[in-house]
């Protein structure tokens, strides 16, 4: 690979980009290098090469060294707007030259007065990387600055449909180097070749120079074009930062433009649903670029930001579970200090508060984007959710999408938000199926908490149907039929018919002990996030709590709960289980779940940083107290202590001598059963040695899944792949579970796995005995268990982990129905 040395364009202060004053820079969306602060207004080549065109930029240019390695220098922050006034080029585009050469004369005095700041970011704006650099230190120009070497060409991802839309630019003063900047970093994680046409010209979105070197304006037509495995996912990016000239593309590459009779998509949610078509688009809301003065703008984005907020914990009062710990998520994000820091320097500007929230929501959509990070995706879909709301009311509107839907709507859309999906009249609401979207996403979990059958990664087809369109929902085996006929629609109504009985035949029979047919045993617990969800677990036929999450007590707030109020909420949820087993987790925060008494370290993928357990070790005086209020409940015996995300049993052991410490202190002679979430490969392949300190297993199936399969359980594309009936997942299940049967230790599955039915009969036969699922579907999955036999389970299971993918442990499945 090949190795440039720059050297220092200007004298002055050497910084880390991490220092510079704008956020796009810093956070090295534009790319990767240092930044001087100048001392003279003499701009100088920092290597051999030739000027690329930048259009209009005149406050920056860019070097395109041997091997096309493109160095990026961007005279001050914010000088954009000075349009051009007090720099004058030396060099013109074509023109090659040497490093010392001088390319820019600028007026160091007016940038200083007219700019944001004087601070030039040098950035390697093409793939490589930067192997050394200084910082810290005064320089003349001339002075090595940094050494860099050049990425190995990459392989076109130019593969399969090509996806087309029409844009136009947003941006003040269309593509200089933040909105270019932007663009390529939200494109610096998907599989995707783009490019961006305009006036009979194109440049590689990718690249910031590319973009700035197209000299498109504010408000010019742009078309972007997309091919790839992310080809469509690259679209949906930049339709998050760029304005949409019409709702729909205008090119559709799509070689069958007609919809398909039937639609595959992938079930966040089981059943069935008939009804007919409603479309559920999100317009979005109008804003003005200047405002009519700071103070006055400010006072506007205050009060929207308070209506949204205050709209928003009305929800949050009267929520349950997940949606209300989803709903707390907005609210902080509302409330967010870095938000509202970067909506005011849009207001001091002179920008309107519409202008201000949007340019601040959607710089950092994109530095979430570029993070290599799954769990970001879900606090994307939340700014962009948030994003709206606030412009809605800020252009006179509610906060909340309203719509009135028709009896038995089935609801369309490419991706439903929360504040959608909590808008709408459940009571009509038969069905949803998406475009995109996943099946752990914030509306995935809210449609299932409330029974509505729902598909979610269905393609662009779904988005071609006709309003009024007859529809079925299959979300049992993850077909759309659309239009189906006369006698197929007769059929589809008789099975949801037939379900509502059996529902019901089910939820009689669920207050029972679930045994099989041959009599062995399987307890059936509830998945709880709050004390409301006990009471009707218990009337669902749960035998217990196998999994209390307790973020809900944690959450929107600004100091962290107190060992007595910790303890009486988790007495209350004990009373309400009326004496039946509570299996209590541990605070399961991290950086994908920030709260604001506990600021994380910024990580690259948090994901795989401070989760779980390692962030109660991280501030051990949260677990303490919180361990504390566990040894408080009574019957002690019925209580039992799950610790999150445990990879490493020096974890384990240190958490069991505080637990001792606690309950030392606290006069208690016995402590609770303490268990682990198996929830990686390495925490499975390790559970024969984790057995000898833990009490109990509960395998968490959805990160297991997919740190096993390396596959993101947020990607839309990805989402119908990852089934954790992959033998690969099956055989860590199975390694677990002969772990814990040879050490004597109970077993049981609290992931998404668990509730689904046709799992079921090979968890049985692999050993579980105990499964943990959301309450609504406890009387289906007590009724399917009542006719399995569990030797024939554990010969299906046997066979099952001899197979090679997912689809086909699910065929054999099938076929011995």
């Amino acid at each position: 690979m090949a190795k440039l040395t720059l050297v220092s364009p200007l004298a002055g202060w050497c910084l880390p980009l991490e220092e510079v004053p704008d956020p796009v820079f810093a956070e090295k969306m534009a790319g990767d290098g240092v930044a001087i602060d100048p001392i003279e207004g003499v701009l100088r080549a920092p290597c051999d090469g030739e000027i690329v065109p930048l259009k209009d930029a005149k406050h920056a240019l860019t070097v395109r060294a041997t091997g096309g390695i493109d160095i990026l220098v961007h005279v001050g922050i914010d000088t954009v707007e000075m349009h051009g006034e007090g720099f004058e080029a030396l060099v013109k585009g074509g023109d090659y030259v040497r490093a010392g050469d001088a390319l820019l004369r600028f007026d160091l005095d007016l940038v200083a007065r007219r700019a944001k700041s004087t601070v030039t970011p040098i950035l390697l704006a093409s793939p490589g990387n930067v192997v050394r650099r200084v910082s810290g230190r005064s320089l003349v120009a001339g002075d090595f600055l940094m050494e860099i070497e050049a990425a190995e060409t990459v392989e076109s991802t130019n593969r399969g449909e090509e996806h087309v839309h029409r844009f136009s630019v947003p941006f003040d003063h269309g593509f200089h180097a933040r909105p270019a900047a932007l663009v390529a970093a939200a494109l610096r994680p998907l599989r995707a070749d783009v490019a961006i046409l305009a006036r009979g010209r194109s440049g590689n979105a990718r690249s910031t120079v590319a973009l700035m070197g197209l000299g498109i304006r504010y408000g010019e037509t742009i078309d972007v074009r997309a091919t790839g495995p992310d080809a469509a996912r690259a679209i949906k990016a930049l339709a998050n930062l760029l304005a949409p000239v019409a709702e729909v593309p205008v090119v559709s590459r799509d070689p069958i433009d007609a919809v398909p009779r039937r639609v595959k998509g992938v079930i966040a949610s089981r059943g069935f649903a008939v009804g007919i078509a409603v479309q559920l688009e999100r317009p979005e809301a109008p804003v003005v670029e200047n405002g009519e003065g700071e103070v006055q703008e400010e006072a506007h984005l205050a009060a929207a930001v308070q209506r949204v907020t205050t709209h928003l914990e009305q929800l949050h009062a009267s929520a349950k579970g997940e949606q209300k710990a989803i709903l707390a998520a907005h609210v902080e994000l509302a409330q967010d200090p870095d938000l509202a820091a970067h909506a005011h320097l849009w207001l001091r500007r002179g920008k309107s508060a519409a202008h201000a929230w949007r340019e601040s929501t959607r710089s950092t959509i994109a530095a979430l984007g570029a993070l290599d990070d799954p769990r970001m995706r879900e606090r994307v879909a939340d700014l962009r959710d948030l994003e709206g709301q606030v412009l809605r009311v800020l252009a006179g509107e509610s906060p909340g999408d309203s719509r009135v839907l028709p009896d038995k709507a089935i609801v369309l859309a490419d991706e439903l938000l929360p504040s959608q999906l909590l808008a709408l009249d459940f009571a009509r609401v038969a069905g949803i199926c998406t475009a995109s979207g996943g099946p752990t996403s914030h509306v995935a979990i809210i449609a299932a908490a409330r029974g509505i059958p729902t598909l979610v990664a269905a393609g662009p087809a779904v988005l071609r149907i006709a309003e009024g369109t007859p529809l079925v929902v299959d979300a049992e085996r993850g077909l759309l039929e659309v239009d189906p006929s006369p006698v197929e629609l007769a059929e589809m109504q008789a099975a949801v018919a037939a379900q509502a009985s059996q529902r019901a035949a089910d939820l009689a029979a669920a207050i029972t002990p679930c045994r099989t047919t041959d009599h062995v045993a399987v307890a059936v617990y509830a998945n709880l996030g709050a004390l409301k969800e006990a009471a009707p677990a218990i009337a669902n036929g749960a035998e217990g709590c196998g999994l209390l999450r307790t973020e809900f007590l944690f959450l929107e707030r600004h100091e962290p709960p107190g060992e007595d109020e910790q303890a009486r909420e988790y007495q209350a949820i004990a009373d309400a289980l009326q004496g039946r087993p509570l299996a209590i987790r541990t605070l399961d925060i991290g950086g994908d779940k920030p709260i604001p008494y506990l600021p994380m370290p910024r990580e690259d993928n948090p994901a795989l940083g401070l989760r779980g357990l390692r962030t109660s070790l991280w501030k051990p005086e949260l677990l303490r107290t919180q361990l504390r209020a566990i040894l408080r409940v009574k019957p002690a015996s019925a209580c039992r202590i799950l610790l999150p995300m445990v990879t490493d049993i020096e974890d384990l052991v240190t958490v069991r001598a505080l637990l001792d410490e606690c309950a030392k202190d606290l006069g208690i002679d016995a402590t609770p059963a303490l268990g682990v979430m198996i929830e990686t490969p390495a925490s499975a392949m390790l559970a024969d040695q984790l057995a000898v300190h833990a009490d109990f297993f509960s395998i968490g199936t959805n990160d297991l899944s997919q740190y096993t399969l390396a596959m993101d359980r947020g990607h839309p594309e990805l989402a119908a792949k990852l089934d954790a009936l992959h033998p690969a997942v099956l055989r860590l299940i199975d390694t677990i579970s002969q772990a814990a049967h040879e050490a004597g230790r109970e077993v049981a599955v609290c992931g998404g796995l668990a509730s689904d039915p046709a799992a079921v009969p090979i968890l049985v036969g692999l050993g579980i005995r105990e499964i943990s699922v959301v309450p609504a579907m406890i009387p289906r999955l007590k009724a399917t268990i009542r006719t399995l036999d569990a030797q024939r389970c554990a010969e299906l299971a046997e066979r099952a982990l001899t197979l090679g993918t997912a689809t086909a442990v699910r065929q054999m499945m099938e076929a011995g129905r």
